[in-house]
């Protein structure tokens, strides 16, 4: 970082103290569900702001203004202290995020706002403030960017949830477009039922109406938050808490004849029925909840389908092929029974695994000039942390298969460095051998871990 460093920067840790103001505000958030807290701002402090700043990639892309984390490093201690005072003072202002397209598994663009540095901060260190409060209400089956939770909780919830519940039906959800189509007066009125300090609410509105730069153009935004800003998950993970996940515990309590579970990862859910009649009213019910809230089931990529320990058998019965499969967190979950015993097979999403290998040929490509070992130490890093995501038990198939691929770029990278080569195969065995890690599971079964969290 050069001398941008600062021997008395707080790590990402922060030092003692900033966490420790919150307590409180959890205890009166946890004890009372009815609680509105006039006094937040006071919270996002200088060193919760520095802790922000730490947190940051120090080569993530800049916003809209430009700076970068090196260069704002530069007088980091009278950046924050200005940056401060302009939150506390309500002379802040947001910047509007700068639109990036990222493609998608299917193909499609993914449209993203990049915030500015500024931005990132203050929204890193409210989020954390806002989590201390809203952390109390959400739902145990909502598992998307809350804290000591992660993707692999909520799959092994889902596996969990089939094994013990009775499920027989699977209604695969996808909300079409959930950023952009997020209401900001519902949004607004669902903050406002924890949240009393207006300061607060008027700095989520700044960000919401600061406006989109494209192509080097301003566009205001007038509904939705954009996607990719530190504060969206929080308000994503407020909005659906709102909209589905109180009315479908509701839902289950109150019109189901049997199981329902549910699995929430941000705007990504799965839901399972013990009844075909359940799954069907419910998803009927959902249409119309979500109309209310500007919210959209994809009429093409939400499915019913039947999955589950009887699947099999039934469909076999009648004459039917297979069960159907789904995606959920980038796995594609399988009904399987290996000595009459059902099975949950997750093997990596094929679109998911192609766009990974375009992704790494590509860069392989930007890299073949760089030392080897530098190659090697990337490649190697990049197949640990695939494997560290994917390496669930019975996707051994696939983990091997992105290793090998990989090699296979890697080793056609090494190949257009010059046109007189002499990179053979057995000379790119022992390269292989010296960086890139063997394939292995990473992850225990699902339910055993569930049930070592989870049970009492």
């Amino acid at each position: 970082m050069g001398n941008a460093g600062s021997e008395t920067r707080p790590g990402r840790g922060a030092g003692s103290g900033v966490s420790s103001g919150l307590d409180r505000v959890r205890e009166v958030a946890v004890r009372d569900r009815e609680a509105r807290f006039t006094a937040l701002l006071h919270h996002v402090t200088f060193d919760r702001l520095w802790a922000a700043f730490a947190s940051l990639r120090e080569d993530a892309a800049p916003g809209a203004d430009g700076v970068r984390w090196a260069e704002y490093a530069q007088d980091l201690e009278s950046n924050l202290r200005d940056l401060h005072a302009r939150v506390q003072s309500g002379r802040y202002r947001a910047t509007p995020v700068r639109r990036v397209h990222i493609p998608k598994p299917d193909g499609r663009l993914r449209p993203l706002g990049v915030a500015s540095l500024e931005d990132k901060i203050v929204q890193r260190a409210l989020t954390e403030v806002l989590n201390a409060v809203f952390e109390a209400d959400f739902k145990g089956f909502s598992y998307g960017f809350r804290p000591g939770r992660g993707p692999h909780d909520a799959l092994d919830a889902l596996a969990a949830g089939i094994y013990q519940g009775k499920v027989n039906w699977v209604l695969d959800a996808d909300i079409r477009d959930f950023f952009g189509s997020l209401d900001r007066d519902w949004l607004e009125k669902f903050l406002r039922h924890r949240i009393a300090d207006n300061r607060v609410l008027r700095l989520v509105g700044k960000w919401l109406a600061a406006g989109v730069i494209e192509d080097g153009k301003l566009s205001e935004m007038v509904q939705g938050a954009p996607q990719g800003a530190p504060v969206s998950p929080l308000l994503a993970n407020v909005y659906l808490h709102h909209v589905l996940d109180l009315w479908a515990e509701w839902w289950r309590k109150h019109h189901a004849r049997g199981d329902v579970i549910i699995v929430r990862f941000a705007d990504d859910f799965v839901a399972g029925f013990q009844y075909q009649d359940d799954a069907e009213r419910f998803q009927a019910a959902l249409r119309e909840r979500f109309a209310k809230f500007s919210l959209e089931l994809h009429p093409d990529k939400t499915r019913l389908i039947e999955f589950g320990r009887y699947a099999a058998p039934r469909r076999k019965a009648r004459g039917e092929p297979k069960p159907e499969t789904f995606s959920f967190l980038g796995f594609t979950h399988i009904c399987v029974t290996r000595k009459g015993r059902f099975w949950i097979r997750r093997i990596t999403d094929k679109k998911r695994l192609a766009a990974k290998l375009a992704q790494l040929r590509d860069e392989l490509k930007r890299r073949r000039h760089d030392p080897v070992p530098d190659q090697g130490r990337w490649l190697a890093s990049v197949i640990a942390g695939h494997m560290n995501y994917y390496g669930v038990p019975g996707n051994g198939k696939a983990i091997r298969t992105f290793r090998d691929q990989a090699t296979r770029h890697w080793h056609a990278a090494l190949r257009r460095r010059s046109q007189k080569t002499r990179l053979t195969w057995e000379r790119m065995r022992r390269l292989v051998r010296r960086w890139i890690p063997l394939p292995k599971t990473t992850h225990p079964f699902p339910e055993r871990r569930f049930a070592a969290r989870y049970s009492q």
